[in-house]
């Protein structure tokens, strides 16, 4: 479904994807199947999602920024490709690839520096910002974004130490399987 009062341009939309209205994708974005493109997204030209991610209100994808399967990215995350822009002086060369691995989430209002790789299944808190990359199953939040913690897949928080409140041990790096 796209909605009327989007522009889509782009036909490399996967089936089953939804895009809401005043959602602006332009002709050469890749987007998957599965996904849940919400109002007020704004998606470039060279930028790929994969499938099963949703996108909530507010967020815009620029050019170099990929994103892998079933990714969730909260409202109003900003991302960036640029470490210096400048008005009127785009350069290509000067964009940074930002890649949002498979199963990541990413907390509404934080910020994402350009360049950036946002491991699997790791978790991002609202409002953070995060200027380098973050490890796999990490849990990351502040200003700037510090581990925390770390997340299984299910999305059990675990201390510095893969405690869950419990005081269970858990392997995150293999699938959140716990000892």
């Amino acid at each position: 479904m796209i909605h009327p009062l989007s522009d889509v341009q782009s036909k490399n939309i996967g089936d089953d994807t939804n895009i809401w209205q005043f959602c602006v994708v332009l002709s050469g974005a890749q987007i998957g199947r599965n996904c849940n493109i919400c109002a007020h997204v704004f998606i470039e030209d060279d930028v790929i999602v994969g499938d099963n991610v949703t996108i909530k209100s507010g967020v815009q994808l620029w050019n170099g920024i990929s994103v892998e399967d079933n990714v969730f990215i909260g409202p109003n995350v900003t991302f960036t490709n640029e470490l210096i822009p400048r008005s009127k002086a785009y350069v290509v060369a000067n964009l940074k690839n930002t890649v949002v691995k498979n199963g990541a989430s990413i907390g509404a209002n934080s910020t994402i520096l350009p360049g950036v790789v946002i491991g699997e299944y790791s978790f991002i808190g609202a409002g953070s910002v995060v200027t380098g990359d973050i490890p796999p199953y990490a849990l990351f939040y502040g200003n700037p974004a510090t581990q925390h913690g770390y997340i299984t897949e299910e999305g059990i928080l675990l201390n510095m130490e893969k405690k869950d409140k419990n005081g269970v041990r858990y392997i995150v790096e293999t699938e959140g399987t716990n000892e």
